[in-house]
């Protein structure tokens, strides 16, 4: 300091703060050799308050209001320097300021992704992120905690510290609500209320308040988050084949109103018979690929028996049936058959309906008579 600065600091009676930023908490005014004049005025706005170190050792605390520093306004620093008459000379003394302003939208988040097991997806990772508001409840706790002898501490010094708090309280938190993800959106307020209540006492310690904290999203990965647009999507459209007709009739409705000629007329009319053509199909569905084409009944009154070939059960057969496989020695008279009404399997020979599929030749001429 020059000697000009030293002659006008000696003569400045006057100590107050005019802060020009927005993110002080604590600055220290500056004096030479700390020296305060006796009577000096000290003037503290809203939202500051100052406090006095001698030595250092904290001393007297003022709130908004504007003093002459005097035996009577400092009873504690009087006390430290053993006035007991008064004094009329400069004494020494550091001056700190605190804002006890709200410093709002501070920022935190997720560093990495939490690691989570969701009742829905399995394991699955999330982010976070929200902003908070604090400030100053201490000054006396924030100068002893925290900015020690720091002339001008601000908020981006313990920026780092709050968000590792409020990141491991949460994490807690989200792993033991069992929430699922896709329903934590539903729960933004509660779960800011009790992050909120559960690290309260933790800014107590540095002489912070935190009087408001907000969640303001829980993302998926997105890889995850495409998954999901993807299911969300298929559940919009509903059926296929209704958005394929609605689809087809909007095209059809813009190929009128297209005042391009022939050529709209044309498009207009294609258009058309594809809208047709679908609406056919969908009237008469043929089989899915690969399904099994349904076979007609059986015609009424025509017994069908069931046969065990080659130790199988086989069938059922309808007689033109059986007596193909009875000419192929497929179908022989000591062969098991069975039909609706049979109580056990018989031998194909002992069926009287089927008997005669085993005749090699015309039966022998009755008797003479």
């Amino acid at each position: 300091m020059g000697l000009f600065d030293k002659l006008k600091a000696e003569f400045i009676d006057i100590i107050e703060w005019l802060d020009d930023s927005n993110d002080t908490m604590l600055y220290r005014f500056p004096r030479y050799h700390n020296e305060i004049k006796y009577n000096a005025k000290l003037v503290v706005r809203e939202s500051q308050a100052a406090v006095f170190v001698n030595e250092g050792e904290i001393a007297d605390v003022y709130q908004p209001g504007t003093y002459t520093l005097e035996t009577k306004n400092m009873p504690i620093l009087t006390t430290l320097k053993g006035w007991k008459y008064g004094f009329n000379s400069p004494f020494k003394a550091e001056v700190y300021y605190a804002s006890m302003r709200q410093f709002t939208d501070r920022k935190w988040g997720t560093k990495n992704p939490i690691m989570l097991r969701d009742p829905e997806f399995g394991p699955i990772r999330l982010r976070a992120f929200g902003t908070y508001v604090l400030k100053v409840k201490s000054p006396v706790d924030l100068i002893k905690q925290i900015a020690g002898t720091d002339s001008h501490f601000t908020t981006d010094e313990i920026t780092d510290q709050l968000r590792n708090i409020i990141i491991t309280r949460f994490t807690d938190l989200l792993a033991e609500s069992k929430i699922p993800a896709i329903d934590m959106a539903a729960q933004y307020d509660e779960m800011s209320e009790t992050i909120h209540d559960k690290i309260q006492d933790e800014f107590d310690e540095y002489g912070l308040e935190l009087t408001k904290f907000l969640i303001e999203n829980i993302s998926f990965p997105p890889q995850v988050e495409e998954a999901i647009d993807k299911r969300s999507s298929m559940g919009v459209i509903g059926n296929l084949n209704n958005y394929m007709q609605y689809q087809a009739a909007n095209s059809l409705e813009a190929a009128a109103k297209n005042p391009a000629g022939g050529a709209g007329e044309g498009i207009g009319m294609g258009m058309g018979f594809a809208m047709a053509n679908q609406m056919s199909q969908n009237m008469f569905q043929q089989p899915r690929a690969g399904a099994a084409p349904a076979a007609p009944p059986p015609v009424p009154g025509a017994v069908q028996y069931h046969a065990v070939v080659n130790g199988q059960q086989s069938g059922p057969f309808n007689q033109v049936s059986l007596q193909q496989m009875a000419q192929q020695k497929t179908l022989t008279p000591d062969t098991l058959v069975w039909a609706q009404g049979m109580a056990n399997w018989v031998k194909a020979g002992a069926v009287p309906a089927l008997a005669g599929l085993f005749q090699q030749g015309p039966p022998p001429p009755p008797p003479p008579m």
